[in-house]
């Protein structure tokens, strides 16, 4: 008996079964609904309509930029894919046009599902036994990109990219729908802002940039013809790979397909073919770590910024939805810094203390009134290359710990997790401050001994620095010798409790236990060693803390932004409490002491620097008496050590600028700067108001009134 028959039945089992299936895809593009439930889907109708609804306005992750405070010059991205939006008028045609050749020739003529390509496709593979063509069109390849991208759980996840019937046909049912709300030239749009390109290129704005270096609009049909190339196998037609013989296969495959359709003329596409594959490649920057050598420097700003968007709730409920917005967002970031400042600061603190010490050296500018930040600078590389660096030299450290210099990514100057530095005398700010607030005087005089017992803080007694502060003092010239019995009474007659909850709404947090401890409800009143800066600040704290007082009183919350736009161009806003619509960018500010205490705050302030107060004296010799000079114009200050001058600072202000600059070891807080480098800060404060306010008018201070003077 012939076994012909039964071979050629065998034969047409698969093409009837492909047949079968072709025809089962048929009914579901014109009963989608019915389709779907007959093939197991647990979707509903509803809420794949709903999804489609989703679809039309989602847009993919894109790039977030930072830029310098002009607007226009680019120090780094955030991205996790790499990616600028682009309008379809901003494409070349020829990309277009390619894009189409090489994944849905019949793009124009279908609705979203091409029927003719899932039978041809299901006859191919039913003949190969196994996947060797595929049916998506362009708009169903774009639903399942834009239902990857904004899935957000691991099973939205796998329903968008799981390999089965039920997806394509959820797939075809969303293209369907899709093209009755976007247009075709809409939906190419999407796509081509969607497809990934390999070298973590997403979309067609990445994917020029990174292989050509140019945008999009001015690609060539064998430029074009080579990224559209890219789609079906990003990895295997690298053209950036030593052998480019497949890429250059794949690119003329597209070039032909391009002809075919009456893109390109015979002749042109033979000539394209002939061309090789010139690539340019970019290597676009990410994170802070990229920002260029040039603003080495601004590297800490840019981590700061991270740090501030991380805790703004504007961006979500927690910290990864914060950072992953940044990352996807495509927003349009504008530092507050000033160059000007910055390089002030920069000078003024890398003069003083090479990268190549252990103790840091650094300064932080902000703005009275607006909390914005002008400057910050330290002496140290922003890097995250640490093998150079020395071991630690930190005792309790591991012998496999690195020192942060010369370089490093810590906050070093606030704004991350690190608790900062013992900042002394500054602290007496705070005392000071409460004590005007609640209607003491400046002339509130005592008898201040060198060692002053209190029997408020069970029999703790503090000294001064030296004989020469004792003696009847005011608060001018308590606070112009930093007099530390004087002020450990004032602190008695406030309240130190009120003393710690006034630095805590002047921004300052407790990041130790043992600070938080002494700050709680419970044990502040006892806290009789706060007014001497036995707690840990930063300096991006104090002068925010201390720009409070030069704006009469008005706290403003720290920012480093300037402006914060949306990829839409639109300024970035969030509801406040209150139900409020405000700018991220915008400064936040609250009154937090009178106008009055504030102004007698800085009259006292004037003494330190060796200025002359509008109301009082200052009782002879200061601690900072070069400062007025050096800077020129009305200043205010403190200076500020610890025991054994483990860290020293001094924290000064103008009418127009708020600067604190520290000095310590931030690897070993025991390892002692000495009394002969505690002028490094000052300098570093005096030296950068200077330099930054040079050619800018003189402003005055506003003199306290004659109730608060006393």
């Amino acid at each position: 008996m012939s076994n012909r028959p039964l071979a050629a039945a065998g034969r047409l089992v698969p093409l009837l079964r492909a047949g079968l299936i072709a025809g089962i895809v048929l009914a579901a593009l014109a009963y989608p609904v019915a389709a779907a439930t007959g093939i197991g889907a647990k979707v509903t109708a509803h809420a794949l309509e709903h999804k489609t609804k989703i679809l039309t306005s989602a847009l993919p992750a894109e790039t977030s930029y930072l830029y310098a405070p002009d607007g226009k010059t680019v120090l780094t991205m955030f991205y996790e894919e790499y990616r600028q939006y682009t309008k379809l008028s901003d494409i070349s045609p020829n990309m277009q046009q390619a894009i189409v050749a090489a994944e849905d020739s019949r793009f124009y003529q279908h609705r979203g599902v091409d029927p003719k390509g899932v039978a041809r496709a299901f006859v191919a593979n039913a003949r190969s036994s196994g996947v060797s063509q595929g049916a998506s069109t362009l708009t169903m390849q774009y639903v399942r990109m834009a239902l990857r991208d904004s899935a957000r759980t691991p099973k939205e996840v796998q329903e968008a990219t799981q390999q089965t019937s039920l997806r394509k046909i959820r797939e075809m049912r969303m293209a369907l729908d899709l093209e009755k709300e976007l247009s075709k030239e809409q939906i190419l749009e999407r796509y081509l802002n969607s497809a990934y390109f390999g070298h973590r290129a997403y979309g067609i704005y990445a994917a020029s940039e990174i292989f050509f270096s140019k945008p999009p609009k001015d690609l060539t049909p064998v430029e074009a013809a080579t990224l559209a190339g890219l789609v079906k196998s990003p990895s295997e037609y690298d053209p950036a790979s030593s052998d480019q013989k497949d890429a250059t296969a794949r690119r003329n495959y597209v070039l032909d397909r391009m002809a075919q359709l009456g893109y390109l003329s015979p002749d042109d596409a033979a000539r394209a073919k002939r061309e090789p594959i010139r690539l340019k490649l970019t290597y676009p920057p990410n994170d802070c770590a990229s920002v260029p050598e040039k603003w080495n420097s601004w590297g800490f700003a840019c981590d700061y910024l991270k740090n501030w968007w991380s805790a703004q709730p504007a961006f979500g409920d927690n910290r990864l939805e914060r950072m992953d917005k940044l990352r996807r967002g495509g927003y349009r970031i504008v530092l507050s810094m000033d160059p000007k400042i910055q390089e002030a600061a920069e000078k003024n603190v890398g003069t003083k203390e090479n990268t190549g010490s252990p103790f840091a050296n650094g300064i932080v500018v902000s703005e009275p009134g607006t909390g914005r930040v002008k400057a910050m600078a330290v002496n140290r590389t922003y890097s995250l290359n640490l093998e150079d660096n020395p071991p630690s030299n930190n005792p309790e450290a591991g012998p496999k710990v690195k020192a942060n210099y010369p370089n490093t990514v810590a906050p070093l100057l606030g704004g991350g997790d690190l608790p900062g530095y013992q900042a002394g005398s500054t602290f007496k700010m705070f005392p000071m401050l409460a004590a005007l607030d609640s209607g003491m005087t400046l002339n509130t005089t005592f008898n201040a001994p060198y060692r002053y017992r209190s029997e408020v803080y069970d029999g703790w007694a503090p000294s001064n620095a030296s004989g020469a502060m004792s003696g009847v003092q005011t608060m001018w010239s308590g606070f112009g010798k930093s007099v530390n019995t004087y002020f450990v009474w004032l602190e008695e007659q406030v309240g130190a409790d009120k003393a710690v909850r006034l630095a805590e709404q002047l921004g300052l947090r407790w990041r130790t236990d043992v600070d938080r401890e002494h700050a709680s409800p419970a044990k502040a009143k006892k806290w009789g060693a706060f007014t001497l800066g036995v707690s840990d600040a930063t300096p991006l704290e104090m002068a925010t803390a201390y720009g409070a007082v030069a704006a009469d009183g008005r706290y403003c919350e720290a920012i480093p932004v300037q402006a914060i736009f949306n990829r839409d161009g639109t300024p970035t806003t969030y509801r406040t409490a209150s139900g409020i619509e405000r700018e991220v960018a915008k400064p936040r500010c609250r009154q937090v002491v009178s106008a009055d205490a504030a102004r007698a705050a800085t009259d006292a302030a004037r003494c330190p620097t060796g200025d002359t107060p509008a109301r009082g004296g200052c009782g002879g010799w200061s601690t900072a008496d070069s400062v007025r000079g050096t800077v020129g114009r009305p200043v205010a200050g403190k200076t500020g050590t610890t025991d054994s001058t483990r860290s020293a600072w001094f924290v000064g202000y103008t009418p127009e600028l708020a600067a604190a600059s520290f000095i310590a070891d931030p690897d070993n807080p025991f390892n002692a700067v000495g009394d002969g480098q505690s002028q490094i800060p000052i300098n570093a404060v005096a030296q950068t108001l200077r330099d930054a306010l040079k050619g800018k008018p003189t402003r005055e201070f506003n003199p306290p009134s004659d109730a608060i003077v006393g």
